[in-house]
């Protein structure tokens, strides 16, 4: 290939130029003029004035629910299940029967206690219905009989001993006078002495009817407060011994609400705090901090506390999952707005601020929402004025409008 091949004319070259020229020319022209006295445009929106409102502090804790007593019993007695009243899911109310056992042996020992009690009351001349303790043992009759022979024996005595002093009566004879005296009265004494075993064993046969009776009284099982049945884990014919866990029974008039707060607001909770328990699906229940625990969780690092939670309606069941919120100050004042009046975008919070009354965009840090509000932390001052609502914002000037009133301002009217 040869070199006059590999340039272009010169006359092509100028021309090639000169297009460039031209289309350089063309796109300049169609660029858009920006026009720096362009005017804000008017904004006619409503605004709110920002001021401290009642914003109490609360911490919120999570927990369950908890039977308030739990208990499972066991009988008395040692026998077979006749029958078993109750089941699943009762429930149950004081002196209702829940266990039955055979009592046909129960009641023969009852019958053997009133008769060797009978026995023991006739052997002291009682008779039925009269008191063992108003039973005086030298009016009983086996020291009355004793008593009548000491009498005769002293009698004797004394006739002896005239008959001794005129030399009548020997000294053997009138010894031996002397010593049936002494034997009689030892008599007496031993038959008031066996009177007062007697009324003792009185005592003790009473004691035994007693206990003869209440085990028969202890062959029902019968509840001692409203409770539900949790478990049954006995059946009808089952041998049991005494103490054999039968039923667990749970009361759920009052449950309790068991939640956790942190380390760092351990100090701050305190007993007869109102809580608010927000359950699913279930209306708020409102309650106190009843109890709190003195040590904290090592593990979790969090301090356990109870509030009781009344459930006459049982329409709550133990287990549930709550979450509570524990007023710490009930005075706490707070800046708060609307979320309408907040915009968030790229992981900021903004809010339209007038200044002058001109609307610019003003970073705020946001708090704690509740419902449809929400507190603001840093970026407002009380008396500022900021957009009711933050979509309808843009740099701008305000127009003349109607601000919205405040939550507290609207309490007040």
């Amino acid at each position: 290939m040869s070199h006059y091949q590999l340039c272009l004319p010169s006359s092509c070259l100028f021309s090639f130029l000169l297009s460039l020229f031209f289309a350089g020319c063309e796109r300049s022209e169609q660029a858009p003029v920006s026009k720096a006295g362009d005017a804000l445009p008017v904004l006619n929106v409503e605004t709110l004035e920002v001021a401290e409102q009642s914003w109490p502090r609360i911490v919120r804790s999570q927990g369950s629910l908890f039977p308030n007593d739990e208990a499972t019993l066991g009988i008395k007695v040692e026998g077979r299940v006749f029958e078993v009243h109750v089941d699943l899911g009762d429930i149950v109310k004081p002196g209702d029967p829940l266990v039955t056992v055979f009592q046909d042996d129960f009641k023969l020992r009852v019958k053997q206690a009133e008769a060797q009690l009978a026995q023991a009351r006739s052997a002291v001349g009682l008779k039925p219905g009269d008191s063992v303790d108003k039973l005086v043992p030298e009016n009983s009759p086996p020291a009355k009989e004793q008593r009548a022979e000491w009498d005769e024996a002293i009698a004797n005595l004394d006739r002896a001993r005239v008959l001794y002093k005129q030399k009548v009566m020997g000294q053997a004879e009138y010894d031996q006078i002397v010593s049936f005296e002494r034997v009689a009265a030892a008599r007496y004494d031993s038959s008031l002495n066996g009177v007062r075993e007697k009324m003792a064993h009185i005592t003790v046969q009473q004691t035994l009817l007693d206990l003869a009776r209440e085990d028969l009284n202890n062959t029902i099982l019968k509840a001692s407060y409203t409770a539900v049945v949790q478990k049954r884990l006995v059946a009808p014919g089952s041998y049991i011994k005494m103490g054999d866990p039968l039923l667990v029974l749970v009361q759920i008039d009052q449950l309790r609400y068991r939640g956790t707060v942190p380390e760092r607001l351990s100090s701050l909770l305190k007993v007869g705090q109102p809580v608010e328990l927000e359950i699913e699906s279930l209306t708020p229940k409102q309650s106190t901090v009843t109890r709190i625990s003195p040590f904290l969780d090592q593990m979790s690092r969090s301090l356990l506390f109870e509030a009781v939670v009344d459930n006459s309606q049982h329409a709550l069941r133990a287990g549930l999952f709550a979450e509570g919120q524990i007023i710490i100050d009930p005075d706490q004042k707070a800046i708060v707005v609307p979320m309408s009046a907040v915009v968030q975008f790229a992981g900021t919070e903004k809010v339209w601020k007038v200044v002058d009354g001109k609307v610019k965009i003003q970073e705020v840090l946001l708090g704690e929402q509740r419902g449809e509000q929400i507190r603001i932390l840093e970026g407002l001052q009380p008396g500022d004025r900021i957009l009711s609502n933050a979509r309808e914002g843009r740099p701008g000037i305000l127009a003349d409008s109607k601000s919205m009133p405040t939550k507290e301002q609207k309490t007040q009217i």
